[in-house]
């Protein structure tokens, strides 16, 4: 017989952290434990305030369910989860390493230490001179490919990476921007445009999630890719999904397992994916390196040809123990 036991942990910023919902100096996530025959598994609730579909007040109460419910068959809980993507995530984690033990979920090369995970190198918000600070350490630590968030004061992120490009050709520095929802649609139709002068890799979600029509016209004309990123979150059935790519048809998605319901949630995303031929690729979403850990191992399976978002877990001050290591801009473990 399975046990389950839940904690919440508080992780805190080594420094405040700008997104698009403002500044970050604290994150909240919740560990699970399922032990069997002296035997234990851990996995991430990694709930994201603000921004989860998850978030409703009765969240801590489900995770109280699935502990009280954790004998009962996968089928079934996956069904009662079906709107908990990050309690599901977490219990498809726990369960696998249950199985695997120490800190192993997908057993492999990568595991052993032997294969990495090319990663791209994120800039967070904030003045030009913090941005440009950022992105200098990030071309020092050897990133050729980097992610700046951008939508807060598109003049001087402009400049930034006029300035970027002038001193390095697309060959040499894959840059991508993520807009969260930043722009509305007018003003997207002209940084688009301004982008592709620019030779940007690509741009997450250009204007806010759930105007279907315009961004299903972005994505038409637009001579800049346009990747998925909060359109996907709430979507959680099948039938759903698919009409929501065919509908809309962007060059990519982005996959953040515990937004989009966890390993079998980013499959089905994948697989439907890739029948409408659209690329994408995975990115974490500020989970602690129990989390991150499963994420990173998991996006190994797939195979990915690009860089990939994962995060280093270098960003809180109480982080958990964890054998992730980043060499240059590969993800490894020791």
């Amino acid at each position: 017989m399975k046990k389950a036991t839940f904690k919440q942990y508080l992780l805190n910023f080594k420094q405040a952290s700008g997104t698009s919902r403002g500044i970050l100096t604290t994150k909240e996530t919740y560990f699970l434990e399922i032990t069997e025959n002296d035997k234990k598994g851990i996995g991430e609730c990694g709930i994201f305030r603000g921004l989860s579909y998850d978030d409703v007040p009765e969240y801590k109460n489900k995770l109280e369910w699935l502990c009280n419910h954790i004998n009962e068959s996968r089928e079934f809980l996956q069904k009662e989860l079906l709107h908990f993507p990050s309690i599901w995530f977490g219990y498809e984690q726990a369960i696998l390493n249950l199985k695997n033990g120490h800190d192993i979920y997908f057993p492999s090369t990568f595991t052993e230490g032997k294969s990495s995970i090319k990663i791209n190198g994120l800039i967070w918000m904030g003045t030009a001179d913090f941005m440009q600070q950022q992105i200098e350490d990030k071309l020092n630590q050897g990133f050729d490919c980097i992610k700046l968030k951008i939508g807060v004061d598109w003049k001087s992120e402009k400049a930034i990476l006029k300035q970027l490009r002038k001193k390095f050709p697309k060959e040499q520095l894959e840059l991508r921007v993520d807009a969260n929802g930043g722009f509305s649609y007018e003003e997207a139709r002209v940084v688009l445009q301004e982008l592709s002068e620019l030779e940007i890799h690509s741009i997450e979600q250009p204007i806010k999630a759930g105007y279907i029509k315009e961004i299903s016209a972005l994505c038409s004309i637009t001579p800049t890719p346009i990747a998925l990123d909060e359109e996907l979150i709430g979507i959680v059935n099948f039938k759903d999904k698919k009409e929501l790519l065919e509908t809309i048809n962007p060059q990519y998605i982005i996959l953040k397992p515990s937004l989009v319901g966890g390993i079998s949630g980013t499959d089905e995303w994948i697989s439907l994916a890739e029948n409408n031929e659209i690329g994408w690729w995975i990115t974490s979403a500020l989970e602690s390196n129990i989390g991150l850990n499963a994420i990173a191992q998991y996006t190994f399976t797939k195979n990915a040809k690009i860089p990939q978002g994962l995060g280093t877990g270098g960003l809180f001050t109480n982080n958990l123990k964890t054998r992730l290591v980043l060499h240059g801009d590969q993800l490894m473990m020791s």
